[in-house]
C-alpha cells in the first residue's frame, strides 16, 4: 500500500512510501538534501517497518527538535495505526 505523509519542521516536504508484508518499499522524500534522503531511502529498503522506526526515531538535524529521517519513522508509525 502507498503512503503519502506531509512532514512537519523539516527542509523536506512530503514522504511518499510503500509498505508491502511489513517491509518499507519505493522511500521518497520531496525537498530537502537530495542525495543524503536518497541514501536513507536505499539503506531502509526492504527493511521491517519496526526496525525502520526503531533505528530512526529521535534522529535531530542541528537544533530542529526533528529531522527528515525522524519524519519518515512518525509516517511510519502513523500508517501502522
Amino acid at each position: 500500500m502507498q503512503y503519502e505523509y506531509k512532514t512537519k519542521g523539516t527542509c523536506s516536504q512530503r514522504i511518499f512510501f510503500d509498505v508491502e508484508n511489513g517491509k518499507v518499499k519505493n522511500v521518497q522524500f520531496v525537498g530537502g538534501c537530495n542525495g543524503n534522503l536518497k541514501g536513507i531511502g536505499s539503506l531502509v529498503e526492504g527493511m521491517g517497518v519496526d526496525e525502520v522506526i526503531s533505528r530512526l526515531e529521535g534522529i535531530r538535524c542541528g537544533m530542529k527538535s526533528t529531522s527528515c529521517p525522524d519524519q519518515l519513522a512518525q509516517a511510519l508509525k502513523e500508517a501502522k495505526a
